[in-house]
């Protein structure tokens, strides 16, 4: 079994945020795969399904992104499902608009999330990243994470989304780095430093 856990904040407020690109993820990924009706489990929204054989719980913890390692702490041990069987989707300020990384093991590098994460499961799950940049000054970042997606962010957004739903065999077969590769094949995106396009 896998876990999928796509993060963000519960509400309409946060709706359309750039933080809660993780819930969006898991939404495209829902419709695609045509899960199950939605219902609430361990803190959060959670909807099961199958993908190439492969049974996947797709969760959206309610507990507010910081408290995200609570939910899914609580439903990987309810399963005992390994932290290699767990694959995090979340915002990524490091990577630009549109970019897409695949990691396993690390720190949370400043995100809140991940490190809730770490703290229930330890650093060895998998995270899918999802960039979208980086405002340029360290004291903007939380307010560029919690604001929303512009008009102009739509065409890349609704691409990534849907690449990372239609790459999704390969996510759940186990190779992260071929999952990666055609997320990116099927969702191009410049690779410009998020940082530095952010200060000029």
């Amino acid at each position: 079994m896998l876990i999928l856990a796509g993060l963000g904040n519960p509400g309409a407020k946060y709706e359309g945020n750039r933080h809660n690109i993780g819930f969006m993820a898991a939404d495209e990924i829902a419709r695609r795969w045509r899960f199950g009706a939605e219902r609430a489990k361990f803190q959060s929204v959670i909807a099961e399904g199958e993908v190439e054989g492969v049974k996947v719980l797709l969760m959206k913890p309610q507990t507010y992104m910081n408290e995200s390692g609570r939910a899914v702490g609580e439903a990987a041990r309810f399963y005992k499902v390994p932290p290699s069987n767990v694959v995090v989707f979340h915002d990524e300020i490091d990577l630009a608009p549109g970019r897409f990384r695949m990691k396993t093991g690390g720190g949370a590098a400043g995100q809140n999330g991940v490190r809730s994460l770490i703290s229930q499961l330890g650093p060895d799950f998998r995270r899918a990243r999802m960039g979208v940049g980086h405002p340029g000054r360290p004291e903007l970042v939380h307010g560029h994470v919690l604001s929303d997606f512009h008009k102009a962010d739509k065409p890349w957004l609704e691409a990534l989304l849907t690449a990372c739903a239609d790459a999704l065999p390969f996510l759940v077969a186990g190779n992260d780095e071929r999952y990666q590769a055609e997320v990116l094949r099927l969702a191009p995106a410049p690779k410009f430093s998020p940082r530095q396009a952010a200060q000029e």
